[in-house]
């Protein structure tokens, strides 16, 4: 449902949010490696969530990436996705179909729009706090 990319943003965030909760600054180098991610990529994908304020990027020798405790709370998972698929989740066709539309509906556009709807509603309902403190207790897991 996500593209890889977006996959990556939501486990980094996840990931620096934790660190960030500790106090801790992480290295590019260290968050690839705990999502499972080439570092050229990773770059990329912070570099999104950097640039739209969702991540904190501090250059120098005590540098790395960071989200200020108390704006861990407010980030929402749409967010997250909005920075790096845009709103292609929203808009796309339940098949992949280009030419899918109200005027031209594919098997499933129907179907699709509500499943849609309950998506966007999960995106803007679930906080970037609430999926890391679901990892720190081990009430869910990140697995890579």
């Amino acid at each position: 449902m996500f593209s890889k990319a977006c996959e990556y943003g939501i486990k980094a965030a996840i990931f620096i949010a934790l660190k960030s909760y500790q106090g801790e600054r992480v290295s590019l180098k260290d968050i690839a490696a705990k999502i499972n991610s080439p570092e050229a990529f990773t770059a990329k994908i912070l570099q999104k969530l950097a640039k739209n304020n969702i991540v904190n990027s501090v250059k120098g020798a005590a540098g790395g990436f960071e989200i200020e405790k108390h704006k861990i709370a407010s980030i929402q998972l749409a967010e997250i996705v909005d920075a790096i698929d845009g709103d292609s989740i929203y808009i796309g066709c339940g098949l992949g179909l280009n030419k899918c539309s109200e005027d031209h509906p594919c098997p499933v556009h129907h179907k699709f729009a509500a499943v849609r709807e309950e998506l966007k509603k999960m995106l803007e309902s679930t906080n970037l706090e609430e999926l890391a403190l679901g990892i720190k207790s081990g009430a869910s897991y990140l697995r890579t």
